[in-house]
């Protein structure tokens, strides 16, 4: 897979991206105060493979003149119907601001309604703003049972034919 957006390329991750995209993440987290939790809610973008690639998610990183300054992922869930989870989304300061991170959510949303899937997941925390903003004017509504520890919010947004049928 591979999308372009401007001056990036989303593309799937590879066995090369593991160290530079959990730098990515990282200091993302650092920045807006959370901690980095590589045995617990960050275990997973140090082993993509299984808990991405070998359970039907995907996990793409976004580069920009060859260096990695972003991240995005989903993987199916048992909660709800027909469920994934979006994690991992994550863009370096210096590329916000230009649309980027709304372009690799639709990407997102494309390639999980292309998987069958019928519901889409997010949690994050209060103080990622922009994502906050991103989720809630993305057509995300509020729900319960945070299931991760920094996290105090999460949404989730119904897509494919129920979502089609439901708006018309």
């Amino acid at each position: 897979m591979q999308h372009y957006y401007q001056t990036f390329l989303i593309r799937d991750w590879q066995p090369d991206d593991r160290e530079p995209a959990a730098a990515v993440i990282h200091s993302v987290l650092t920045e807006y105060g959370l901690a980095w939790e590589p045995e617990g809610a960050d275990q997973d973008v140090l082993n993509v493979e299984a808990c991405y690639l070998k359970r039907q998610g995907e996990f793409w990183v976004i580069e920009q003149q060859g260096n990695l300054v972003g991240t995005g992922a989903y993987y199916p869930i048992h909660r709800g119907y027909k469920a994934v989870e979006i994690r991992k989304m994550y863009l370096r300061p210096e590329v916000r601001g230009q649309g980027l991170g709304r372009f690799l959510l639709r990407q997102l949303e494309t390639a999980i309604a292309a998987h069958g899937f019928a519901e889409i997941w997010v949690e994050t925390a209060s103080a990622l703003k922009e994502a906050v903003v991103l989720y809630e004017t993305s057509g995300y509504e509020p729900a319960t049972r945070v299931e991760t520890a920094r996290c105090d919010r999460v949404y989730v947004k119904r897509i494919g034919k129920s979502q089609r049928t439901k708006d018309r």
